[in-house]
């Protein structure tokens, strides 16, 4: 058997860490350039420091990038465009893995592709996350309206100047599916904690423009 069988056979998730690969080969005389042999080979992919996938061929399942993100820097959360993307919020398919974090801003280009990590304060990381669990592993994700809070929060290219400043914005600019954001179910509620959570004008009036125009216009 050869080494590279002898990992595979015993590792059996598709991503691992230096440690695993250096306790697998604890009885070789020079591990690392074990693994530098294996890297050069393209038999194993790195990630980020410390972290690995093995290469397509030898994958015995395809590496799912949401896992990814969360082994790549934590504690994060998958949010922003990706999730608004996933959710079918928005139109076009994001390639960048979007999340948020509680350390600092971090982008990693992989790879695999790119995954960035924006910070945002403990409270409003907190709020309004849903755990997506598969055979393969979990990660948290937040829920729709959080991740388009987030997604205003973050954008700096985007500086409200009322309420009906979000119009434009957000059907025009991010071009978000009205239906399916009237859609989600507990909207309002999940608004006035939002509110009370980033406590900020930019989500208060985020949330006072969707309340008027999907909600207080229909009850007349």
């Amino acid at each position: 058997m050869s080494i590279f069988e002898h990992i595979r056979q015993n590792i059996d998730q598709e991503v691992f860490t230096y440690t695993q690969l250096l306790d697998l080969l604890k009885d070789y005389k020079k591990p690392r350039d074990v693994i530098s042999t294996l890297l050069k080979k393209g038999y194993i992919i790195r990630i980020r420091k410390g972290l690995y996938i093995f290469d397509a061929l030898w994958q015995k399942k395809k590496v799912n990038p949401e896992i990814l993100a969360s082994l790549i820097y934590g504690p994060s959360i998958i949010s922003s465009d990706y999730a608004l993307s996933i959710y079918g919020l928005i139109p076009e398919e994001v390639t960048t893995i979007t999340s948020i974090t509680t350390g600092r801003s971090r982008v990693y280009e992989t790879p695999v592709g790119r995954f960035t990590y924006e910070h945002i304060n403990l409270k409003r990381f907190s709020y309004g996350a849903t755990i997506q669990k598969t055979d393969a592993g979990s990660w948290f994700i937040s829920k729709p309206l959080k991740a388009l809070a987030d997604k205003v929060w973050l954008d700096k290219r985007f500086n409200p100047t009322s309420p009906s400043s979000y119009e434009e914005y957000l059907f025009d600019d991010l071009r978000i599916d009205e239906t399916i954001l009237q859609g989600i179910p507990g909207n309002l509620d999940e608004m006035l904690k939002m509110n009370k959570v980033y406590s900020a004008r930019k989500i208060t009036w985020l949330t006072k423009f969707l309340t008027e125009k999907f909600f207080l216009d229909h009850k007349s």
